[in-house]
């Protein structure tokens, strides 16, 4: 980021500190247990208290920035608080090298940059999200879809050759996964006793069909000759899945992001490129035509 001078510099920090004391404020206010709710208010004080340094510098009064607040906020409620925080712990962690190079010229730099370093180690502790723990049922479901129905998208595409019907049968095969896959992943719960065997059985149910569908729609708007491209917007579509999954991993679980996507992807166009040659195969040997 580039800026005219210091005093420019100590502005944005002061900006940043305050938004992030009152995201941690509201936050807070979500939070399920005693423990969680100090630990955050605590954060939130700490930041104000970074903020009003900064302030002393910049020798102006700023308020949160309601925009950046309530964008963060949609975050929230959509990945939940875990994912929201360690991603502003992400950028906190990056300010860290700024502010080090001020750290002799700003005594008190020393003790906000100790206090940024600690409040990630300190969530990672005390926060513990309910959707982290079925986390492993989404990639269950996302990953068996993307891996079966692409790799079935893409025999359909070279046996059909026909986005309409190639969509009606994707439909049916994805509902049809969906429901047995639903019903393995309960059996499986329930066989190891499990207290959410429902509410796992929804989830993997849940993320298979979503998946499925965008991976159809390419197949339903574009025109029943363009089957090709359909397949190519399907792969993008499957890659985009992929890395969005792999980066909401990679900030909630600190897992390894390129590690993650290209063994996810690698499965899903390995079997896609496969069950392409099986699709052509099977039309010119059998010399089904449709």
């Amino acid at each position: 980021m580039k800026v005219k001078n210091k005093k420019d510099l100590f502005d944005i920090h002061q900006q940043e500190e305050l938004n992030s004391a009152e995201l941690y404020r509201r936050i807070a206010q979500d939070a399920k247990s005693d423990r969680e709710r100090e630990t955050l208010l605590a954060m939130s004080k700490d930041e104000q208290q970074h903020a009003a340094v900064f302030r002393k510098y910049s020798n102006r009064s700023l308020k949160p920035n309601p925009v950046r607040v309530g964008l963060y906020r949609l975050v929230q409620r959509l990945l939940g608080y875990t994912f929201l925080i360690k991603l502003l712990e992400r950028g906190e962690i990056k300010a860290v090298s700024t502010y080090r190079e001020e750290i002799d010229q700003i005594p008190e730099l020393r003790q906000i940059i100790q206090e940024e370093e600690k409040h990630e180690d300190l969530l990672i502790n005390l926060l513990d999200e309910e959707r982290l723990h079925f986390t492993g049922d989404v990639i269950l479901g996302m990953n068996d879809a993307l891996v079966e129905l692409t790799g079935s998208l893409a025999g359909y595409t070279l046996a059909m050759q026909n986005s309409r019907i190639i969509a009606m049968a994707g439909l049916i095969t994805g509902v049809s996964a969906t429901l047995s896959m639903a019903g393995s992943g309960y059996l499986s719960s329930r066989e190891e006793d499990s207290k959410n065997a429902v509410k796992s059985t929804v989830i993997i149910g849940l993320s298979y069909f979503v998946t499925v569908v965008l991976l159809i729609i390419p197949y339903l708007l574009f025109p029943a000759a363009a089957y090709l491209w359909a397949l190519a917007a399907t792969i993008l579509i499957a890659l985009l899945i992929i890395a969005g999954f792999n980066y909401y991993l990679s900030v909630a679980k600190d897992r390894p992001f390129q590690r993650g996507f290209w063994s996810m992807a690698a499965i899903s166009l390995g079997v896609a490129v496969i069950s392409f040659a099986v699709g052509f195969l099977v039309k010119h040997v059998l010399g089904i035509s449709l």
